[in-house]
């Protein structure tokens, strides 16, 4: 048994540290920052055992009326879980007409394609191994009318890819009317790390009237990417209107300001 292991093990036996992650996760005294709620939020996930399916799914329900970030996460979290019982609480929210929808429809298909999908897959959906070109992918991504499912599994399908040509079909995704879709095609160019995904990138971060939860996605995207025209866009919006998107640019900055100290140290 590994430390890491044995570390998990030795939190499943220990009740208090399950109301310690709800009580960081819910905010119950309104100052916690986002970066410890979703710490707290990445720990239950990879606990996966029957509390910490509770705590997500209780989440879900308190948090519901502000249409907190956090349910989006918690949604994902219970859908990589993949246990049947998240079932109930993910199909209370399947006839809603936003992105906690969308979000909830993607965690149920994957929890009842479950037989299919490998218990490790942290993505909302396997990739479509079955189609090879970039064009025929690119034109599922971009196909409203087919399940958001299907649409994410040509999404990872040509993240794996990768290519020039690839990153640019996903780019297109950027201005799809679903806030999800938008969020998660930003997240994945925050993996594939491509320099060609850096113009989409900046235009969506800029774009003031985009929703938070993506313009934040890509401010960690550019971060990750972090070419020398990545840091002085990040720079503009250390004062953002949106906590979550300031937050995110203001840890960005700062590594990268602790890297140069680290380098020129290095040097000396």
């Amino acid at each position: 048994m590994t430390s890491q292991t044995a570390s998990l093990e030795s939190l499943k036996l220990d009740p208090a540290t399950y109301d310690h992650l709800e009580t960081i996760l819910t905010n119950k005294n309104g100052q916690t920052p986002l970066h410890k709620r979703f710490r707290a939020m990445f720990t239950l996930k990879n606990l996966a055992d029957k509390k910490s399916i509770d705590i997500l799914a209780k989440v879900i329900v308190k948090l519901y009326v502000v249409y907190d970030y956090l349910i989006i996460k918690a949604a994902e979290a219970l859908g990589a879980i993949g246990d049947l019982s998240s079932l109930n609480i993910l199909e209370e929210y399947l006839y809603d007409e936003n992105v906690v929808r969308e979000t909830c429809e993607l965690a149920v298909a994957k929890i009842k394609n479950g037989k299919e999908i490998s218990k490790k897959l942290l993505n909302p959906a396997p990739p479509n191994v079955e189609v090879q070109s970039v064009t025929k992918l690119r034109d599922i991504l971009l196909d409203k009318k087919l399940p958001l499912f299907e649409r994410y599994r040509a999404m990872f399908a040509l993240r794996n890819i990768g290519t020039t040509e690839a990153v640019l079909a996903l780019a297109q995704g950027l201005d799809d009317p679903s806030d999800l879709f938008r969020h998660e095609i930003a997240y994945v160019f925050g993996q594939i790390q491509s320099p060609d995904s850096v113009p989409a990138l900046i235009k969506t971060l800029e774009n003031m009237n985009e929703l938070y939860m993506v313009r934040h996605e890509a401010a960690e995207a550019l971060g990750s990417i972090a070419t020398s025209d990545c840091l002085p866009v990040l720079k503009k919006f250390k004062a953002d209107q949106e906590r979550v998107v300031k937050e995110r640019v203001k840890g960005t900055v700062r590594l990268d300001l602790e890297m140069r100290i680290s380098q020129n140290f290095l040097a000396a």
